[in-house]
């Protein structure tokens, strides 16, 4: 695309350039622009939206369906799945650049203008009208349904302060104040949470969306606009705050089912994207076990039901976590005057604000307590990655020395180097460590980590004790029940004492 100096600045020029075809401006509407442009990107084999994980599979083709239809649609799913960021993605599809009358409120075609201002204007003046360049990311409106939208923000409403200021009857086109619909004309227009909206303000749309003109109150005018309408809605919001009328949802092309990632990997690889961990001062070094662990939060999470479903647990639940606990961790590294971040496991705990305020509970959960809950939900976490890690470890001498009794009690806020001379006591936990590449070679912070997972994951497993006060012990041995011998009663008296204390299930 040439740069903004050579491009046709009237519309004299713009009918003698090579640039834009008049035929073209005139023909094409934004939907074929958009239909046109993606495929092109599907022949070269582009990446249609950078930056979504995830979905290659399952939405990113039914959106292109959509598009190669020409149809409007509506991402469908809860919380935290990406909906807005695909929205704002399509303005890739759409042209670099795209000549307009310049001044006009809703981007009139040169060729094709539908104000009264830009007609009167063409007239007036001819091929010396002014040219003006929208680019992609103008072209993409986007607005937020709240309950105190109005017909009037979305379409128009009459102005009579532009009509005394202009001297102008109340009845003329001039006098006409634009809503965002025809803002957006020759783009895309998303609606974001749409059950939000007013029934009565949803009934405005029914004709952009089928006859694709709107028709602004008091003014005997249709408005015939170009637009590519997409919208967003949570299924939550159907009941609890309102709903897509029937002849709206009819009107839909397309409703496009989002969701949470699918694996481990998949939602590793977007709260690496997403998260802020690199903090420019100092070396922060995120181990693999530490992002499985934050990732599988937000999976147990979802599983758990003590969680409300249908609010979901957001994706933002481990991008937040993980910012935390890095957080953390360079708290306690700037403290002891460390240049390398190591986040460990233990961290997690000082993350409970980002997981508590990101899950909505059920009865049973609220009963429990948010801490408790997402202190259960670490534990699981813990668990399942210690069982990837360390299934095949014999983590018998460990569990020796603390059962001879042993204790260690291992503060977040202590520096690498003490909790490492610490550690160092635990007969046989150096060598195990091998199973996450660590080795005692390594920097203190490194080796700390590891070693720490090891303990927590032991403790998560129920073979080690853990309190707040002696850190980690040997774990407590439950008396087992007495088995029955040949000696105990077996009349039906008999069986009835040994119900009561607990011999029979």
């Amino acid at each position: 695309m040439p740069s903004p100096s050579h491009l046709p600045l009237t519309l004299g020029e713009l009918r003698n350039s090579t640039l834009f075809s008049e035929a073209r401006l005139k023909s094409r509407s934004v939907k074929e622009e958009m239909r046109e442009n993606l495929i092109a990107r599907l022949r070269t084999k582009g990446n249609l939206f950078p930056g979504i994980v995830g979905y290659q599979d399952t939405v990113v083709p039914q959106i292109v369906n959509a598009v190669l239809s020409r149809q409007n649609f509506i991402l469908l799913g809860l919380r935290g799945q990406a909906k807005s960021r695909i929205l704002r993605a399509l303005t890739a599809i759409l042209d670099d650049k795209l000549p307009y009358i310049a001044g006009c409120e809703i981007r009139d075609n040169p060729y094709r203008p539908l104000c009264r201002r830009c007609r009167d204007l063409l007239d007036d003046r001819g091929d010396d009208v002014s040219i003006a360049y929208l680019s992609r990311e103008d072209r993409y409106i986007e607005k937020l349904a709240t309950p105190d939208v109005t017909v009037a923000d979305l379409v128009g409403d009459l102005d009579p302060i532009k009509a005394a200021r202009g001297g102008q009857d109340l009845s003329n086109e001039l006098t006409m104040h634009y809503g965002l619909l025809p803002r957006a004309n020759r783009g895309i227009f998303a609606i974001n949470e749409l059950p939000d909206l007013a029934g009565k303000i949803q009934v405005a749309l029914f004709n952009i969306m089928q006859e694709g003109d709107v028709q602004i109150k008091g003014y005997p005018v249709r408005l015939e606009l170009d637009l590519a309408l997409v919208f967003s809605a949570n299924p939550e919001d159907y009941t609890a705050r309102g709903k897509i009328v029937t002849p709206l949802k009819d009107r839909i092309g397309s409703e496009i089912r989002t969701h949470y990632p699918e694996t481990i990997d998949e939602g590793i690889a977007i709260t690496t994207q997403e998260a802020w961990t690199d903090r420019g001062a100092g070396r922060v070094e995120i181990p693999v076990y530490v992002r499985e662990i934050v990732e599988q939060i937000a999976f147990s999470a979802r599983q758990d039901k003590k969680v409300d479903k249908r609010s979901g647990v957001s994706q933002r639940l481990p991008i937040s976590t993980m910012e935390l606990v890095v957080s953390n961790a360079e708290r306690r590294a700037i403290l002891h005057g460390e240049t390398l971040v190591v986040p460990r496991v233990s961290d997690l705990y000082a993350a409970l604000p980002g997981i508590t305020g990101k899950i909505e509970l059920e009865y049973e959960g609220e009963l429990l307590g948010a801490d408790t809950l997402v202190r259960e939900l670490i534990r699981i976490a813990v668990s399942t990655f210690y069982d990837k890690y360390f299934s095949t470890i014999n983590t018998q001498q460990i569990e020796q020395w603390f059962n001879l009794g042993g204790t260690v009690k291992i503060d977040d806020e202590q520096s690498s180097a003490d909790t490492l001379i610490e550690l160092a006591q635990i007969q046989g936990l150096f060598e195990k460590l091998s199973a996450v590449s660590v080795k005692l070679s390594d920097t203190p912070a490194r080796v700390v980590s590891a070693a720490e997972f090891l303990l927590e994951g032991m403790y998560a497993r129920k073979k080690l004790s853990r309190s707040e006060e002696r850190g980690f012990s040997a774990q407590e041995k439950t008396p087992r029940r007495a088995e029955r011998t040949d000696m105990e009663p077996t009349t039906e008296e008999g069986q009835q004492k040994r119900f009561r204390r607990g011999g029979l299930n």
